[in-house]
């Protein structure tokens, strides 16, 4: 479990390439995951906010957004990207919130870091009756050969394994989970392709001559695919989203 969550915290060493590479969540995904109160805006909680990528798209969808990121460095780049959303140093399985104090607890690219009990447990603790949990991430489509070829270039990461055995494992007292899956693309330059690969962890924390090897082999890739200079690619992308409610 330490190398997990050191792998989990590693991302504040690349912020720039975490920004530029990591994709936004489409807008229909992220309206999907909040509930539906009248009267106000939906409180909600982005746990592994990253660099603001989910917390901006929340606000765009109306929402009222608090993040928190176990990472300060990752928050200090979210303060520089996401004015006026709070963030705060925290962990899935301690949020520094109190009891009953969000409608939705929402995870993007982050469920698969934290302990799902405990996890579980505390989105519990801080939901207001009838709030939901909601899990999202964007995994790029590897029915594309090329995109298939750059994930095994840069080897399969802890979300990508996790979805390909099944559903997301979410503990009581959450009931059965919702899924939505949506299919789009992302057009993408030579640079943010790079930026993307080594936002990822297991590179981030690799050794100089496996950085090395990671960035000769994509940038042969680069080369057969056309993505040359500020030449773009269209990226297929696949968003599943999840959500859960207390079990009653």
């Amino acid at each position: 479990m330490a190398d997990h969550d050191f792998l989990a915290t590693s991302f504040g060493g690349a912020t720039g390439e975490y920004e530029a590479g990591r994709p936004d969540y489409p807008l229909d995904a992220v309206r999907w995951l909040l509930p539906t109160i009248d009267g106000r805006a939906v409180r909600v909680v982005d746990v592994g906010a990253g660099t603001g990528k989910l917390s901006r798209g929340l606000r765009d969808a109306g929402a009222d957004v608090v993040a928190v990121d176990p990472d300060p460095g990752m928050l200090d780049a979210l303060r520089a990207t996401s004015s006026g959303i709070p963030a705060f140093v925290g962990r899935g399985e301690d949020l520094p919130l109190p009891d009953d104090s969000v409608d939705a607890v929402v995870f993007g690219q982050s469920w698969h870091w934290v302990r799902p009990p405990a996890a579980s447990a505390e989105a519990a603790r801080v939901l207001r009756p009838g709030g939901v949990l909601g899990l999202i991430w964007n995994i790029r489509d590897e029915a594309v050969e090329w995109v298939a070829r750059m994930g095994s270039i840069m080897d399969g990461s802890a979300a990508e394994r996790m979805l390909a055995a099944g559903h997301p494992p979410v503990s009581s007292p959450f009931g059965p989970l919702e899924e939505e899956t949506w299919s789009w693309s992302r057009p993408m330059t030579r640079f943010d392709l790079r930026a993307m690969a080594f936002s990822r962890s297991h590179v981030i924390t690799a050794s100089d001559d496996e950085r090395a090897r990671i960035d000769a082999e994509l940038a042969d890739l680069f080369d057969d695919i056309g993505a040359v200079g500020d030449e773009v690619v269209d990226v297929p992308y696949l968003t599943y989203a999840f959500r859960a409610r207390v079990a009653v």
